[in-house]
C-alpha cells in the first residue's frame, strides 16, 4: 500500500517530535540549535511542513543527518556489465585527485 504525501510528512513530524523528546529536548531549543524559527518548528512536528533545508537543519540538531543521505539510493544494477560500469565509476571517483583550494590567507 502507498502512503500519500501528507502522510508521509504527518509521520515525519512524529518522527522528528518523537527523537526530540527521546533527546529531552524542549521544541525552543530544537528551533534554536536548528536555527529555525519556533513557530516553524512546531509546524514541523505538528503537520510534517518544512522544506528541504528546514528537515536537513532538524535532522543535524536531532543528530540523525545520516539517514537524510540514505533516503534516495542509487537505483541497483539491471545486469552484470552495468554493475561493473558502477563499480569502475565508484573507484575512479575514488582515486580522483583533487585540487587545492584556494582560500585566501589574512
Amino acid at each position: 500500500m502507498f502512503e500519500t504525501a501528507v502522510e508521509l510528512m504527518a509521520d515525519l513530524g512524529r518522527r522528528v517530535k518523537s527523537r526530540r523528546v527521546a533527546l529531552g529536548i524542549t521544541q525552543a531549543a530544537a528551533a534554536e540549535r536548528a536555527g529555525v524559527s519556533y513557530r516553524t518548528w512546531r509546524r514541523m512536528e505538528r503537520d510534517g511542513k518544512a522544506s528541504i533545508e528546514d528537515l536537513s537543519r532538524a535532522a543535524i540538531a536531532l543528530r540523525c543527518e545520516e539517514g537524510l543521505k540514505s533516503l534516495f539510493p542509487a537505483p541497483a544494477a539491471a545486469s552484470m556489465d552495468e554493475l561493473l560500469r558502477h563499480q569502475e565509476r565508484a573507484a575512479q571517483n575514488k582515486h580522483r585527485v583533487r585540487a587545492p583550494s584556494l582560500k585566501r590567507s589574512v
